[in-house]
């Protein structure tokens, strides 16, 4: 006979929240079935509802907190949680930077590596921080909202004030929204795959505040474009380019393929580390300009660089770290898959006057290869890969240059713990603490450095 849940679909319970997990859900056991429960904290007393059962685990719904916990912030505001925005502002801001230590913390002692984890380095105003929005747009009650959409779902919970973002950029998307109400321009309709808007994006420069308003549309033609540029531009003074990218596909895919400009230029400045950078619409730049500036200072310094050495920098993008590195390296090779980076990449680069930083488009793990077959010798190899980490293939040919030092910058403890044992095979041990930094208040997402030297 099959082994039923000890708990049932749409029944209350009264629980204790015993953890956290990964997600920022709490947890709860009832019978050693866990239950995961969104906006609840360890120590917390709970009347939940049950609104899911799986075979070995089920979710539920908080109801009412019958004991608070100390680290817990009142004020709440429930379209940040259902939307998943900040699924950890229910949680005061030292208790998440605590979070995100022990996150890593626990990955690494579970591997019994015999790793220190330092306490998460936090922003003094841990919101109104990202220079980025992507915003859907949709039509509800017959009329073009943006917002953002619930959880798991594609049901869109209209929003002003996006609590994470830049406080201008949320102005930009109000604005922009009511430009477009005011043309008529149809919402896409994702159903009948009909309508023009998609999506609004908006970039703005932390120090430069040029912004760039990016329309993502369903069609080749924007009904009314000269109007309504030229009426976002006389109502955003900041607003420095206006670009426009179509995208025909009936699928999730954000972007399409062509991007033209309609307004002002192709790109927007903003500085990063004294550097200039010059940053388009589809451009790989960190969201959160302060803990960028500690995240790759950080890395920078951790490369231990006195001029002589040559660097390699995998996953480049549009040079940020590369070109913070070339100030103190020899020379500097970066490699990025993405053909646009690294033209933003070589433009930075002559923008700042750096004339010891190379790019090359390519795989990272590709490149390694070809770099290797031509006798460079790089001293410290700088690593800043997306959530999946490293490709067992790129360890194997990072491992055959044999670098002093390799340099972690990773956004998933998960990866980076998988990819240090991978890294100890061949000879290469954490030299010191791993450092975290918080990239993302508010969020789960935790980013981190960690330097690995050859024994």
């Amino acid at each position: 006979m099959k082994n039923k849940a000890p708990v049932e679909k749409n029944e209350t319970y009264d629980v204790n929240i015993i953890d956290l997990t990964y997600q920022g859900m709490g947890l709860a056991k009832i019978n050693d079935f866990s239950i995961f429960i969104e906006n609840t904290l360890p120590g917390e007393e709970a009347t939940i509802k049950v609104i899911k059962v799986n075979k070995n685990f089920g979710f539920g719904k908080l109801i009412k907190l019958i004991k608070s916990s100390k680290y817990r912030v009142e004020s709440v505001d429930k379209d940040y949680t259902r939307t998943g925005i900040a699924p950890l502002q229910h949680l005061k801001y030292d208790a998440q930077l605590q979070f995100k230590q022990n996150q890593i913390q626990q990955l690494f002692d579970k591997a019994k590596m015999g790793i220190k984890v330092l306490p998460t380095i936090g922003m003094e105003t841990p919101n109104h921080y990202r220079n980025k929005a992507q915003i859907p747009v949709k039509k509800i009650n017959g009329q073009l909202e943006t917002g953002f959409y619930r959880q798991h779902s594609h049901d869109l919970v209209p929003i002003e004030d996006f609590y994470i973002q830049d406080p201008e950029i949320d102005k930009a998307i109000v604005v922009v929204r009511d430009i477009l109400r005011k043309y008529h321009v149809s919402p896409y309709d994702e159903v009948n795959h009909s309508g023009v808007i998609r999506n609004i994006m908006v970039r703005r420069g932390h120090y430069s505040h040029q912004i760039m308003i990016g329309l993502i549309t369903r069609t080749k033609k924007l009904p009314m474009v000269d109007m309504i540029t030229k009426e976002i531009s006389q109502s955003l003074p900041e607003v420095k380019s206006i670009m426009q990218n179509i995208n025909l596909t009936d699928g999730n895919a954000l972007m399409g393929k062509k991007t033209i400009c309609l307004y002002g230029s192709s790109h927007i400045e903003d500085n990063l580390l004294g550097l200039k950078f010059y940053i388009s619409l589809t451009s790989f730049y960190q969201v959160n300009p302060i803990q960028t500036e500690k995240l790759y200072s950080l890395a920078v310094e951790k490369a231990n660089l006195d001029g002589t050495q040559n660097v390699i920098d995998a996953y480049c993008g549009i040079g940020t770290i590369s070109l913070a590195m070339a100030k103190k390296a020899k020379m500097v090779y970066g490699v990025e898959i993405v053909k646009e980076a690294i033209e933003d990449a070589k433009i930075n680069a002559q923008k700042n006057h750096i004339n010891n930083a190379k790019f090359v488009t390519g795989k990272a793990e590709d490149q390694m290869e070809k770099w290797q077959s031509q006798g460079l010798k790089p001293d410290v190899i700088v690593v800043d890969p997306p959530r999946k980490g490293l490709a067992s293939s790129f360890i194997d040919s990072a491992a055959k240059f044999a670098p002093k030092r390799i340099v972690y910058v990773s956004c998933n403890p998960s990866t980076l713990v998988r990819d240090a044992r991978r890294l100890a095979d061949y000879g290469y041990e954490i030299s010191e603490p791993v450092q975290p930094v918080d990239q993302f208040p508010q969020t789960v997402h935790i980013e981190s450095v960690t330097v690995f030297e050859k024994k």
